[in-house]
């Protein structure tokens, strides 16, 4: 075949997917946690009835649904500064995950709030309960334990979506192995280390989830 295999620039350069790694992990996380509450406010104020409200709720999901990340990335980095607003990488790629794994979240939130008896909720109101407090004790708790699987399995396409903001140079996981790549031309050592790398972090998140699961709503939901 004439290709020598050379896996030693894999751990002459650890610090440098170590630090990808770190990154890829932290903005997930970060942008899984606000996304979810973004998910919830919505979800929670589709449930007023305000046609204003809802419309503009709608918009936001049918924009973000049914256009490419990539543009959304595109949009926050190049062009936000058009605005005055111009911000670092790192950030922009925070800010884009946030929004687009909002839309997500609010959709599948909401679906799971339809999902919640609407005797429950009359129930609530029976004892006095404010609107928020029927939000908060009667209906978001069984709404996310219905909907954790699909939450999950969306966090986890969150994290594997990092990869794509390695085109404004947020210096993830595969920034990292493009950076290393353009340097050693060491194509299929690097890519095949970060396959493996993504795969590992996927079943990471997957464990973490299932763990919280089970705190959170108990054995039933822990997958």
């Amino acid at each position: 075949m004439g290709y020598h295999f050379q896996w030693s620039v894999i751990w002459q350069n650890w610090d440098l997917f170590l630090e990808g790694v770190i990154l890829t992990i932290e903005i997930t996380a970060v942008a899984t946690v606000l996304g979810l509450v973004i998910g919830m406010a919505m979800a929670g104020l589709q449930l007023m009835k305000n046609r204003v409200l809802n419309a503009i709720i709608q918009a936001y999901i049918e924009i973000i649904r049914n256009t490419p990340f990539l543009v959304q990335l595109f949009f926050v980095y190049f062009g936000l500064p058009t605005l005055g607003i111009k911000l670092p990488a790192t950030q922009a790629a925070l800010i884009a995950l946030t929004i687009n794994i909002g839309a997500y979240a609010t959709e599948i939130v909401r679906a799971g709030i339809e999902a919640i008896s609407k005797g429950q909720i009359e129930a609530g109101r029976s004892l006095g309960l404010s609107g928020l407090q029927i939000f908060l004790y009667i209906i978001i708790k069984p709404a996310l334990m219905t909907v954790y699987p699909a939450l999950t399995s969306q966090f986890i396409l969150i994290m594997l979506n990092t990869a794509v903001i390695s085109v404004i140079s947020a210096k993830e996981l595969a920034y990292q192995a493009k950076y290393l790549q353009s340097r050693t031309f060491r194509n299929f050592e690097i890519y095949f280390f970060i396959t493996l790398l993504y795969l590992c972090l996927a079943y990471m998140f997957r464990f973490s989830f299932g763990v919280i699961g089970k705190l959170a709503f108990g054995k039933a939901r822990m997958n």
